[in-house]
């Protein structure tokens, strides 16, 4: 059985995970909008592995014994700059999600749920490779610079990725 204290932490990360997909979703129309296909596309694919997680989350919770409730999701925003900034913006939300899973696995060793505890550790792991995705394509913007054929060439490299939905 999970605690209500538990159980409320992880709802409101899945209200979290929700906000990280609508805000995938809005970068990668944007970039797409800016004729970075390329990037859209990947921002696409981030899009469904964050509904993903929050489908996850809601899984646990309910398999627990656990009630769920959830929120409103905030509207993100609609302008993101430069592709740079884009990936800046990418790299500083996923370092926000890192220390929210953090909280969430304190939150379980304070409520003594081993079980919680167990579960998070995916997230953890899953953290170390959502900021190195979002550092490693923050880097190669910052060496490409101004050159718009270099950027139009990562723009084509990381369109490559897995599926959309």
């Amino acid at each position: 059985m999970i605690t209500p204290k538990m159980q409320d932490a992880l709802c409101a990360h899945v209200e979290q995970e929700m906000y990280s997909a609508y805000l995938y979703l809005a970068m990668g129309a944007y970039c797409e909008a800016k004729a970075y296909k390329g990037f859209g596309r990947w921002l696409r694919v981030q899009h469904g592995e964050e509904l993903e997680h929050a489908r996850k989350v809601l899984d646990y919770v309910v398999a627990r014994g656990g009630q769920t409730s959830l929120g409103a999701i905030p509207a993100p925003s609609r302008e993101f700059g430069t592709i740079t900034q884009v990936f800046e913006a990418v790299l500083n939300h996923e370092r926000r999600v890192t220390e929210r899973i953090h909280a969430l696995y304190a939150t379980a060793v304070a409520e003594k749920d081993t079980a919680a505890q167990v579960f998070l550790q995916w997230f953890i792991g899953e953290q170390v490779e959502e900021e190195n995705a979002a550092t490693e394509i923050l880097d190669k913007l910052r060496m490409v610079g101004d050159r718009p054929g270099s950027a139009l060439y990562l723009d084509k490299e990381y369109g490559k990725r897995g599926k959309t939905g």
